[in-house]
């Protein structure tokens, strides 16, 4: 081309969640079963969204008005209906000018990063959800910017190496929370929030909350939003229905801004990502419609808590099965629905592997492998080759630890046990292994 077409940053987009799949696909065809535990789909894993709310949104479906446009910024009822479930938390106040709606949150997400000065920074936790380090690395050009959650402390955030990465580097101006966290499954405790704001404060930064998991918790755990701490700090909290409802293939996201007013630098930063919505016209209608109704139905909550016991309870059977391996760090998980597994240094090598019984799966297995590739991943091409078990490595997730992720979703415990027993049978094998 006359002029090179891609900026530098482009080469930082991935997403391994989704390019795992490529491969599992290829072990399919190859007359395979797979299990699905790389992406958190709910309703892939045949969870049944109750009838009343199909029927709510069916009924909205049949009304002209849905298909129509929606203001901008979204709905002005479902804004002023969510900006009243924000407030009544207690904490920072916001009203529905507030508001924006998105297409899902991978659309907030982009918008966020797209509109910061390409020279700033914000910094996420390592390990990192791909969709917001992947979109953060390539505004910036450069290798997405994280600190530390420390799997030695339960996964929560190491607050030195924030603090250190944010006072000596001028250009970071803002700090991103994943509460409840993907991938580790961790919720963020009060007193650790309330610290980050306090850098956040101390350095004049804004803070960015990705809150989809936010009522999403269980074995005990409480979250706190953003609103209920952030004081007068700047902040901005993403919310959506894809996790919760689930509804995921709705697309229907949306941001509220905290204290826009304290900063002018960030008021700006606001108005941009409205302008941006507003030239597209405005984000899908029809779920904006069915968000009062859905959530504000008494049914909602119970039907939340009671999803929230059983995804407890796979957390539990899980734990049990592979929480005794030696060779694994395990951290029980509080909220969301994955969990990181860690091997012990020096536990994987460059030579460890399983037995496929398949061989054209082996073939193509020892084919991935023959390329430099980081040890964890070799390790999850295995189990997929000899298990039939899709998950992430851990690498993939912006981390130097060594892992892989897995979902809490499987609602056959049969097939939960199986998955999980298989898991902890390839791991046992693989680590025991030598190639002769």
């Amino acid at each position: 081309m006359r002029q090179p077409l891609l900026s530098e940053g482009a080469k930082e987009l991935s997403y391994e969640i989704r390019e795992i799949v490529k491969k599992a696909e290829k072990i399919k065809e190859a007359g395979e079963t797979i299990y699905w535990e790389n992406i958190g789909d709910p309703v892939q894993k045949k969870h049944v969204i109750p009838d009343w709310i199909r029927q709510m949104i069916s009924d909205l479906a049949k009304e002209n008005d849905s298909y129509s446009y929606c203001p901008s910024k979204g709905i002005l009822e479902t804004r002023k209906f969510l900006a009243e479930q924000t407030n009544l938390r207690g904490g920072t106040q916001i009203s529905a000018d507030d508001i924006c709606f998105f297409n899902g949150l991978g659309d907030a997400i982009g918008k966020v990063y797209q509109y910061i000065t390409p020279t700033s920074r914000v910094i996420g936790p390592s390990p990192a959800y791909s969709t917001h380090s992947s979109a953060e690395a390539a505004h910036a050009g450069h290798e997405p910017l994280t600190y530390h959650l420390d799997p030695h402390n339960k996964w929560y955030p190491d607050l030195d190496d924030l603090y250190n990465k944010v006072k000596y580097n001028p250009n970071v101006v803002g700090i991103l929370l994943i509460n409840p966290d993907n991938p580790t499954g961790m919720v963020y405790p009060v007193e650790t929030l309330k610290k980050i704001v306090a850098i956040a404060r101390e350095f004049n930064l804004f803070l960015l909350s990705d809150e989809i998991y936010l009522n999403i918790v269980y074995n005990g755990a409480k979250t706190f939003a953003l609103s209920d701490i952030i004081e007068e700090v700047p902040g901005i909290a993403m919310k959506g229905i894809s996790k919760e409802v689930p509804w995921p293939g709705a697309r229907c996201g949306w941001m509220e801004y905290y204290n826009r007013k304290q900063d002018s630098d960030f008021e700006r930063l606001c108005m941009a990502i409205d302008n941006a919505k507003m030239i597209e016209v405005c984000s899908t209608k029809l779920p904006q419609l069915a968000i009062p109704k859905i959530l504000g139905d008494p049914r909602f909550k119970n039907y939340r808590e009671e999803t929230n016991l059983k995804i407890g309870k796979r957390s539990k059977i899980i734990s049990g099965i592979l929480s005794s391996v030696p060779q694994l760090m395990f951290n029980e998980t509080f909220g969301a629905f994955y969990n990181t597994i860690i091997f012990n240094a020096g536990a994987l090598k460059p030579n460890q592997k399983i037995k496929i019984a398949n061989k054209e799966v082996e073939k193509m297995v020892e084919e991935w492998v023959s390329e430099p590739i980081p040890l964890d991943k070799r390790f999850v091409y295995y189990l997929l080759g000899a298990k039939g078990v899709c998950v992430v490595p851990i690498s993939s997730f912006c981390s130097t630890l060594q892992g892989f992720r897995v979902t809490l979703l499987e609602e056959d415990e049969e097939i939960l046990y199986k998955i999980f027993t298989s898991i902890r049978e390839g791991i046992e094998e693989y680590l025991n292994s030598e190639i002769k």
